[in-house]
């Protein structure tokens, strides 16, 4: 199963300001064709952070999600800018969504979002040693900066405002790396 199929043709079938939508012809090993649509993937990479202002507390954002029409307690993240390293773009990041830079940056994982329909890929990064520094950001209101006790990650979970397979996955990989340095 490692032989890819080919691509016959690809084309795109709709634009938006933010999202292209692809339409892929393949033909597989056995002859079978068939055709997906999938997002296009994105020119820039992604990154989201797990702050941490010591072992056991995460810095979480809450924010608005157009997708769910509702506000999510979520992790800093956002969108390289061109020519930048994954660990300036977490460091900007974070100081423009939560207030704070971080002197240790730990990739734990590059992680894809839904790889069936598009190759969008975004990297966790654990963030530590954390300081006070602000950016000014993109977000068209001021983001809610909280604290949670990882120690307490079962009951964040449970929330009906922690949603973000990605985010809840990153959280477990955190607490499970603490765990092992200890």
């Amino acid at each position: 199963m490692d032989e890819k199929p080919e691509i016959l043709d690809t084309r795109l079938v709709a634009k938006s300001r933010l999202f292209g939508i692809e339409e892929l012809h393949l033909r597989f090993r056995n002859g079978v064709e068939r055709t997906y649509e999938r997002l296009r993937t994105p020119p820039i990479a992604a990154v989201m952070m797990v702050p941490l202002l010591d072992n056991d507390t995460v810095v979480m954002i809450r924010e608005y999600g157009a997708g769910t029409e509702s506000y999510e307690l979520t992790l800093p993240k956002g969108a390289y800018e061109h020519g930048e390293d994954w660990r300036d773009a977490a460091n900007r990041e974070l100081k423009e969504e939560a207030g704070y830079g971080a002197r240790r940056l730990t990739l734990m994982k590059d992680m894809t979002l839904s790889p069936g329909y598009m190759g969008h890929r975004i990297k966790v990064v654990l963030a530590e040693d954390l300081y006070e520094e602000s950016l000014p950001g993109d977000e068209p209101e001021e983001l809610e900066v909280l604290t949670w006790k990882l120690s307490d990650l079962d009951r964040l979970i449970e929330r009906d405002d922690v949603t973000e397979a990605r985010v809840i996955a990153a959280l477990l990989m955190a607490k499970r790396l603490l765990e092992q340095r200890r």
